[in-house]
């Protein structure tokens, strides 16, 4: 008899799944498989965060696989190579994935897929974790949109993403390998992918449930009431005025299509305008990877060119770290800074303000910044992380204008004006006041042990300006 492999990559769920529905749908066993795939060329090793992600999520989705009457096999290499020998094992006639739109990942799934049909094998792949798939959204003639707004126009102008799946009740067992018995995987342990010596970790597991029940229990708890006032409270980091769902999307533990409905649901008449733009930021995500589809180095080259001549400078050793570690002197970025150290997420207002004194107020390179994020970030993925990052420089598409320098002066007395989230990640700040506490070099001896400001914001300002016109003037 025939088996099916269904490959799983970023779409660790068993809810609206389409790869799983369609072997779940077939009387043949089927073999769940998850390749670590740290070897393929161009493959990007997954961050610290992501990893300790990895593993919570991986150990959920192999629960819910063994309550169906299945299993999750767990292989370590390059992908390719493990998928040849996986059908080998279990005389597999069919290869089911859900597709990916990164330039390595394209490539390994056509080699696989090419030799899949030299083999007789049928592979075949489905969308899955994207609302448009890149391909599908063109501008009138023909080629990739540069710009967000016209972008999403499109996309809304379209067919109405497709209904979600329900989960399977019930999987066919997995297929026997050549001993007679199921293929043999690793123990998820064996991968090491939780920190060790010393584990830091303590702060992710207080601030998150990884796994496919955690995922529905944040959109839950979204639709409950922050939804209504997305438009003011995704702006407010000192409450809880966002989904919180992008980890869950970035590992695939909930389907955009699940999110897009459930809005449908809860507001099946008139949406309120708030549910709108929460919306359009999911097509922000759907537009990164458009971008990342069209520009394989995101991740490394300047969209616009012309800033591939930009004076970056080198921050020193203490300066980077002082603001990796959240010692600037700037309350706001500090705050966020502790915040993704602490949790491994940093709200999306804190996190334009925190890059954008890196990389102006700084003068240091995006990519320095991207770097550190994709390490520390729970909700990092390939194609958000650099296209944020390049957005606050102003060198990627539909960029924030150079000149738009965020004071987190500023920024922190309009969004936390009573201090609540600087007070919460930068205890040093307890004693001051509502007013003091967005400046504390104003009342030094109120905030013993706080830095001194690393730099000075008009003069960075002033320097971050005279640099990009430089640039402008060739």
């Amino acid at each position: 008899m025939a088996s099916t492999i269904v490959w799983l990559r970023d779409d660790l769920r068993l809810d609206d799944n389409p790869a799983l529905a369609a072997a779940a749908a077939l009387p043949d066993p089927v073999t769940v498989v998850y390749i670590l795939d740290e070897h393929s060329p161009g493959i990007r090793p997954l961050g610290a965060a992501a990893r300790w992600w990895l593993h919570h999520s991986l150990s959920a989705l192999g629960a819910s696989l063994e309550a169906r009457g299945s299993r999750l096999l767990l292989r370590r290499g390059a992908a390719a190579s493990a998928i040849e020998e996986l059908a080998a094992e279990t005389g597999a006639g069919r290869l089911f994935w859900n597709r990916r739109y990164g330039q390595p990942e394209r490539s390994i799934d056509a080699g696989v897929k090419e030799w899949a049909a030299g083999q007789g094998i049928e592979a075949t792949s489905f969308q899955a974790n994207l609302l448009f798939e890149p391909w599908t959204v063109r501008t009138g003639s023909g080629g990739p949109y540069k710009v967000f707004t016209p972008f999403w126009r499109t996309c809304l102008a379209g067919a109405e993403p497709r209904l979600p799946a329900d989960p399977p009740d019930h999987l066919p067992q997995p297929a026997a390998g050549t001993s007679g018995r199921p293929p043999a995987g690793d123990r998820l342990d064996s991968w090491r992918l939780l920190p060790r010596r010393p584990d830091w970790s303590g702060g992710l597991a207080a601030a998150w449930t990884p796994g496919e029940d955690g995922a529905h229990e944040r959109l839950e708890d979204f639709l409950d009431g922050p939804v209504e006032d997305y438009g003011k409270g995704r702006d407010l980091p000192g409450v809880e005025g966002t989904s919180r769902l992008s980890p869950h999307l970035r590992f695939g533990e909930i389907s955009p299509f699940r999110v897009w409905h459930s809005l449908r649901e809860q507001f099946p008449r008139h949406a309120p305008a708030d549910v709108g733009i929460f919306r359009s930021e999911l097509g922000w995500r759907e537009f990164c990877w458009q971008l990342l589809y069209e520009n394989p180095d995101l991740a490394t080259q300047n969209y616009r060119r012309e800033f591939d001549h930009f004076a970056w400078q080198t921050p020193s050793d203490a300066e980077l770290e002082a603001w990796q570690q959240g010692r600037t002197g700037y309350p706001l970025v500090d705050a966020g800074m502790r915040q993704l150290w602490q949790t491994g997420w940093m709200h999306n207002r804190v996190r334009m303000a925190a890059a954008s004194f890196l990389v102006k107020n700084m003068l240091a390179d995006w990519r320095v910044g991207e770097a550190w994020f994709w390490d520390t970030l729970v909700d990092a993925d390939a194609a958000n992380n650099p296209a944020n990052w390049q957005w606050v420089a102003g060198s990627g598409a539909d960029a924030s204008p150079y000149f738009r320098i965020f004071n987190p002066v500023t920024q922190s007395k309009k969004f936390d004006a009573g201090g609540s989230y600087l007070r919460g990640y930068v205890p040093e700040l307890a004693d001051l006041d509502d007013r003091t506490v967005h400046e504390p070099w104003k009342n030094p001896s109120a905030a013993p042990g706080y830095p001194e400001p690393l730099v000075g914001l008009q003069e960075s300002r002033e320097r971050a300006l005279e640099t990009y016109q430089r640039l402008k003037e060739g």
